[in-house]
């Protein structure tokens, strides 16, 4: 059977992490908003995370994305959109359109100087009452993820392409400039604290 890669590059351990991410994402959704509409950002070559996860409408957006990559995916709630968040256009949706964000490995390969720019429009296009749920590499796992795409356990060409790793409060800072409030984000790790989680509700 044919597992397409879920990263460009090659890694080893690249399915299986891209499978604890999609777990975390998934368990910090509540049921509630599972009959709603769900974008995740930056969903990368192949959208592992919307094809494991159960909305009643799934977007997924990313620069790679191309017509083939629509017509290859047999999941008719599922569509494919071809955006670079890191340009100076604005998100193709209307304000408050989205139940639920996700933005699983993306955080660390935005240039700093635009995350406020990415997160205004994430936060615009987010429904009042909707949740953004992030993941990312700790603070301290630079090194390490060096060594492991030495080693050919994860891509190269993904750790390469890192624009910086951040820690706990430089999240919670870029959340707060966009409109998010405090007692509104929740932070946690997972996976040996190499990675870490927020999510934050826009009230």
């Amino acid at each position: 059977m044919y597992n397409p890669p879920v990263t460009r590059g090659y890694g080893l351990l690249e399915r299986f992490l891209a499978k604890k991410r999609a777990q975390k994402a998934n368990s910090l959704i509540p049921q509630a908003y599972r009959s709603g509409r769900v974008l995740d950002i930056g969903s990368g070559t192949y959208p592992f995370f919307l094809l494991t996860t159960r909305f009643s409408e799934k977007i997924g957006i990313d620069k790679t994305f191309h017509a083939s990559s629509q017509m290859s995916l047999d999941d008719r709630s599922l569509e494919l959109i071809h955006h670079n968040i890191e340009s100076e256009d604005p998100l193709p949706f209307s304000d408050e359109n989205f139940d639920v964000i996700t933005m699983l490995a993306v955080f660390e390969h935005i240039t700093p100087h635009k995350l406020p720019m990415i997160f205004e429009e994430v936060y615009r296009v987010l429904k009042k009452g909707g949740l953004l749920i992030i993941t990312t590499p700790a603070a301290w796992t630079g090194f390490i993820l060096k060594g492991m795409a030495w080693l050919r356990l994860v891509s190269t060409m993904e750790i390469e392409e890192h624009k910086g790793l951040y820690a706990a409060e430089s999240i919670v800072g870029a959340l707060k400039q966009c409109g998010f409030t405090p007692e509104g984000i929740q932070l946690g790790y997972f996976e040996l604290h190499m990675n870490s989680w927020a999510t934050a509700l826009k009230q």
